[in-house]
């Protein structure tokens, strides 16, 4: 569904992103990972045509994106951004309605089909309730659910979320990425977020990315890149990783920071521990 060959992007003079490769395939909800300043925000930004890279190429539904057009890349591709502006006297159903853009062939006009897609839309986010409510009203979890339903309006197969669960409570924490797992699941739908809280990154997607330095670091099942060393080198602290029968997942306890010439191995007295050496 998105793959991304030898990604080099920068601002300005300095490199964020060196050599990025990366697939996401048909079904899965990848979660991109990783320290604050390596990158993730602008590899979204890369994947979704927005910002044009040095070199390397993306491919979105096994074509190159340099290739499309705006409106090609949205009836395929939908983003749920980290804010969005929307004017206070929108309603719920005016913002969701927006998400048809890509398949309007006249401004300001509504077809059937285009109904149908927001009336959806609004179910499966949970959002019809409150479809005449102005946005200005909601809370902030409302709100992303409300762009979550503006950009399932476009009818995608690619859902792209740039920290979707920012400055959430844990309740709508939950119920944002419980959507997005049930949508995957139900409705066909392949779905890369970057994400910072690593327990539900682990819990809840079937693929993590995580970046370090620039550079894709791991990549692979919860197990696999949620490793003592992987924590230590990208994120420079001492954890305990194992499993939490309650959520039916990792869980990733950050221990102590570590300095910038320790190691793993320096820690004596059990930081650090996988889940074979816990159990």
């Amino acid at each position: 569904m998105l793959r991304a060959n030898n990604i080099r992007a920068s601002y300005r003079e300095t490199v964020i992103l060196d050599n990025i490769n990366l697939d996401v395939h048909l079904g899965e909800f990848a979660g991109i990972i990783g320290p604050n300043g390596t990158g993730k925000t602008t590899l979204l930004k890369v994947l979704s045509g927005v910002k044009k890279p040095l070199s390397g190429t993306v491919y979105l539904d096994n074509r190159d994106i340099k290739t499309m057009s705006r409106h090609e890349i949205a009836r395929i591709m939908a983003v749920v951004p980290q804010s969005s502006f929307v004017p206070p006297l929108f309603t719920v159903e005016d913002v969701v309605s927006i998400g048809r853009y890509a398949h309007t062939k006249k401004r300001f006009t509504t077809t059937v089909s285009d109904q149908e897609a927001i009336n959806k839309a609004l179910v499966l986010t949970d959002t019809n309730r409150f479809r005449h409510r102005y946005v200005s009203e909601l809370s902030g979890g409302e709100r992303q659910e409300v762009l979550i339903a503006r950009a399932l309006a476009q009818q995608p197969k690619l859902l792209l979320l740039d920290e979707p669960i920012a400055n959430l409570d844990i309740k709508h924490q939950l119920k944002i990425l419980e959507l997005i797992r049930k949508l995957v699941d139900s409705q066909a739908l392949t779905a890369l977020m970057v994400i910072h809280d690593l327990n539900l990154a682990a819990r809840f997607c079937s693929k993590l990315i995580l970046l370090h330095n620039g550079v894709v670091h791991a990549a692979g099942k919860a197990d696999e890149v949620l490793t003592i060393d992987n924590l230590a080198e990208a994120y420079g602290v001492a954890a305990f990783v194992d499993y939490n029968a309650h959520a039916d997942s990792l869980q990733v306890t950050a221990v102590e920071c570590l300095s910038q010439n320790q190691t793993i191995g320096d820690q004596k007295n059990g930081p650090g521990l996988s889940m074979e050496e816990n159990s």
